[in-house]
């Protein structure tokens, strides 16, 4: 398997109460198990089968995926911001690699 790769974008700034944007993207192939290679043998499921987002130890967004998701899922969602905190991303594979990325945001 190609390498997974979170990557995150937030805001630049924002002030305490701002609603902003979270976007995230993962490398990943979502393999759902019913494909099979050029010699006929199934690929294995291998899924992120869960994403959870928390920001300042609290969680903002908890979800479950399933083999429907395209490879590479991406996720775009709005957070309420009241202080300089920690967001950490952390997305879960059904071959139990965990695979987490964490970024402060400093509010103005």
């Amino acid at each position: 398997m190609s390498t997974v790769r979170p990557r995150i974008r937030l805001p630049r700034s924002a002030n305490p109460g701002d609603v902003v944007q979270v976007r995230t993207l993962i490398s990943h192939p979502m393999e759902t198990g019913n494909r099979r290679d050029a010699d006929g043998n199934i690929v294995p499921r291998q899924i992120i089968n869960r994403f959870t987002c928390e920001y300042g130890g609290k969680v903002v967004l908890d979800v479950d995926m399933e083999i429907s998701v395209a490879a590479n899922p991406y996720m775009e969602f709005d957070v309420k911001v009241e202080e300089s905190a920690d967001f950490v991303f952390t997305w879960y594979d059904d071959d139990g690699s965990v695979y987490s990325e964490t970024q402060h945001m400093e509010l103005g």
